[in-house]
């Protein structure tokens, strides 16, 4: 299965409160930091939802 590297490179101090929980539930917790995923329909859907905030690059 393919994996997906998610860095949180926008803050989400002043972002709403689903914006904020779809951040956490990604696993992102600083400025700058990465996780990787699964690439699935499930984190491609919290990840369009915070495009504006992340950059995503295949791992």
């Amino acid at each position: 299965m393919a994996k997906l590297k998610i860095t949180l490179v926008r803050s989400t101090i002043g972002r709403p409160k689903d914006q904020k929980a779809t951040v956490e539930a990604l696993g992102l917790k600083k400025m700058n930091s990465s996780v990787i995923q699964e690439d699935v329909p499930q984190v491609r859907g919290m990840v369009n939802k915070v495009s504006h905030l992340v950059k995503v690059e295949d791992a």
